[in-house]
């Protein structure tokens, strides 16, 4: 399929959903739509991932195109209206539409007109199933080993650390899957709920439904996990996870120099080895597991400074600890998959 992905004004630190898909995607995409960096290329921004034009609007795409990716999701899920033009003219060139928004795309009517009209589908990857029920809390008995990205915070590299270390795992002949739990891992795997939208009653038993159902198919389950214990607004989704999820271990996502959660600076994040001990704390009644790695971003530091923040991490939490995209995620598999 060959995509292109709205970004306006975000791109690249504020698109997590494109960034995701141009890192771990398999459509072929034809250009980022933000109208701030028009000219330029993905390149330019972010490297080792797939290259692509960035263009000011859907009219500037071009070639033929299947479907247009919203590749943002800004704090509250809503829709600007700045894009509306966008979406527009990709169903009016006959494109699917797929967007990860609390906002229902669906549910527009002048978007769900013009989808009819042209013969187009508008995926809302939010819109969880219609037939979840609460957790039986049997998530613990599936034979695949279950691994939990946690992290301090949301945007921590949760997602990424769970795609690098079933990579990681895949090259070493282990059968080894992703859980994902929110819109960017649904729009790379093409599975997956969004656990942020599930009424809050049966938000572990899609987790456990997930996990269940992907343990028939893989040995290992990297579960994605969604924002972070002592969030204000988003640590009950991030409880759901822990709980539905029933992982085995857990490996802790951190954004070096990062001290505040972010968008809430009054809220100060505790130190990584209270964070773990937290994550321990809150599985241990329903099902005990420990922090046994951790995936530091060092997105912002140089190499050097990115190693030594790495060593440091790795003290704090007494755990093996990498960069999965600066380095390399294999570093702290064994740990992952149990082995240390």
């Amino acid at each position: 399929m060959r995509v292109a992905i709205l970004a306006h004004e975000q791109f690249p630190d504020r698109a997590k959903t494109a960034v995701g898909v141009l890192r771990y995607g398999d459509d072929e995409v034809a250009a980022v739509l933000d109208r701030t960096r028009a000219g330029e290329r993905v390149r330019d921004h972010v490297p080792d991932v797939q290259d692509a034009p960035i263009v000011a609007g859907i009219d500037d795409v071009a070639g033929p195109i299947d479907a247009l990716l919203v590749g943002i999701a800004p704090i509250g899920g809503g829709f600007d209206e700045t894009w509306r033009p966008d979406v527009r003219g990709a169903l009016e060139r006959g494109c699917d539409v797929i967007a990860g928004l609390h906002y229902f795309l669906a549910d527009d009517e002048e978007f769900a007109r013009l989808a009819d009209e042209h013969d187009c589908e508008l995926r809302d990857l939010r819109r969880p199933p219609d037939d979840l029920t609460v957790s039986d809390g049997t998530a613990s008995e599936v034979d695949a080993d279950v691994v939990l990205t946690v992290g301090t915070d949301c945007s921590s590299g949760k997602m990424t650390t769970a795609f690098e270390l079933a990579e990681a795992a895949r090259e070493r002949g282990v059968d080894a899957g992703v859980v994902p739990t929110g819109q960017t891992g649904i729009a790379i795997e093409n599975y997956g709920i969004a656990v942020d939208r599930v009424v809050a009653d049966f938000a572990a038993g899609a987790v456990e439904r997930m996990v269940e159902e992907r343990a028939a198919e893989y040995d290992v389950l990297f579960v994605e996990g969604q924002g972070s214990l002592a969030h204000p607004a988003y640590s009950a989704v991030t409880t759901a996870i822990l709980h539905g999820a029933m992982p085995d271990r857990l490996v802790l996502c951190h954004v070096a120099g990062r001290e505040a959660v972010h968008g809430y600076e009054h809220v100060p994040i505790p130190p990584p080895d209270e964070y773990a001990a937290l994550y321990e704390s809150m599985a241990e009644p329903v099902a005990p597991t420990d922090v046994v790695a951790g995936a530091l971003n060092t997105q912002r530091l140089d190499d050097d400074a990115a190693g030594a923040a790495v060593e440091e991490y790795a003290e704090a939490i007494g755990a093996p600890a990498t960069d999965p995209v600066r380095f390399d995620a294999a570093e702290i598999l064994p740990a992952a998959l149990g082995e240390e």
